[in-house]
């Protein structure tokens, strides 16, 4: 089959031909948006999901919406170690860019207020680190510059949700890889969402993150249970998965024999990424159409060796020597467990002590490669990391 129409994508964030499966979560956000616009009360949203269900590419798609709407909206990426102040102030800046207010002096007013909060150092700050944001206005001095994060923040996002108020719209910040937000910053976007629930301001977060995001907000804010909407992204079920297959291959002149659509969701088991990258795989060795279960045989070695480089290698290369014989425990203990371990069981099957592990295991923690599902157990971030693993042994050391 021709390798030029080839109609997948396998890649991070990368929106798939045929978004299947997501139809609720698309329909609760229209929902959102005009009930928000109407003033009526909603709350915010936090999708949580394994790596590679389809999170980034959700939550972009959630962002279309609202500009369809014309909402203003704004996105980024938290990264551990980084402080929130600045990221987000770019991301509201092209959120106020967007929504246009007709009133032009409270419009100045906001971007002023805006370029304090972005310009507000943290104490011994040299001056070569100093940001200048880009922001057309005057500084508004006394508001959102006090320094303090969670204070600066409700004061900032107050007087932008009253920009959208005046102007009949919304706003929408997304927040992607939203558990890597440091502990203040969390305190502080949870205090702030709190503020405009309570008014039924026309500003909502849309948070994606790790299985274990919904306790890092717990952790913050006690009411932060019933702050946010939060929505898991899981793996696609049968018909979703057959649908983000044929109907991309139909549009370009192929399909799929039933047995080879069931021989597909049982290599990809419905994840999205993994339907992405197998459905590449094997249309690029399909000799003709409709393709056959024998094709997806002979396109998995393919499809594999690319998952071991582009998903499961490039997380594993991240890890130390240490890092790494805990994770190869927590795949052979993983074994009978796949969805989680206990600490003790790796413990175990390394035969170490459980305390001479926990740096190993707070490293890991630390890099998003793994989560704590609940107390005292442990769970890959990836799918199927633990099955490569026991797959592939010592070749992902010696290779």
């Amino acid at each position: 089959m021709d390798p030029v129409r080839n109609p997948y994508a396998p890649g991070a964030g990368q929106r798939p031909p045929e978004l299947a499966g997501r139809d609720g979560e698309l329909a609760s956000f229209d929902v959102l948006i005009e009930r928000v616009t109407n003033g009526r009360p909603e709350r915010s949203i936090v999708l949580t999901g394994l790596r590679g269900v389809g999170k980034t590419v959700l939550l972009n798609a959630l962002r279309s919406a609202a500009v369809r709407a014309g909402w203003g909206t704004g996105k980024l990426e938290a990264r551990p170690g980084q402080a929130l102040r600045r990221p987000l102030s770019a991301a509201l800046h092209l959120a106020i860019r967007e929504l246009g207010a007709t009133n032009d002096e409270a419009r100045q007013h906001v971007l002023g207020v805006l370029k304090s909060f972005a310009q507000k150092e943290l104490p011994g700050a040299k001056l070569r680190d100093r940001w200048q944001p880009g922001i057309d206005a005057p500084l508004v001095a006394g508001r959102a510059d006090s320094g303090d994060i969670e204070i600066d923040l409700v004061e900032l996002l107050a007087d932008v949700a009253g920009l959208a108020a005046d102007s009949g719209r919304g706003v929408a910040i997304f927040i992607d890889e939203m558990q890597d937000l440091e502990p203040e910053d969390v305190s502080a976007l949870c205090a702030a969402c709190h503020e405009l629930s309570q008014h039924a301001l026309p500003l909502v977060v849309v948070g994606a993150g790790l299985p274990h995001l919904p306790a890092v907000l717990s952790a913050s804010k006690s009411y932060s249970e019933r702050l946010f909407r939060y929505s898991r992204i899981d793996r696609l079920d049968r018909e979703a998965a057959d649908r983000a297959l044929r109907s991309p291959a139909r549009d370009e002149g192929g399909d799929f024999t039933e047995d080879a659509l069931t021989a597909m969701y049982e290599v990809t088991a419905g994840y999205p990424y993994f339907i992405q990258a197998y459905g590449k795989a094997v249309w690029d060795v399909a000799p003709h159409s409709p393709i056959e279960a024998g094709d997806v045989r002979v396109a998995a070695p393919e499809a594999e060796a690319e998952l071991a480089v582009g998903f499961f290698g490039s997380r594993y290369e991240r890890a130390t020597p240490a890092e790494r014989e805990y994770l190869r425990g927590m795949a052979a203990a993983s074994a009978s467990e796949p969805d989680s371990v206990l600490t003790s069981a790796v413990a175990e099957a390394l035969s170490r002590k459980p305390q001479s592990l926990s740096p190993a295991r707070d490293a890991l923690l630390k890099k998003g490669l793994i989560y704590s599902a609940e107390r005292g157990r442990i769970a890959f971030t990836v799918p199927h990391f633990g099955r490569y693993l026991r797959a592939h042994g010592d070749d992902v050391d010696s290779g």
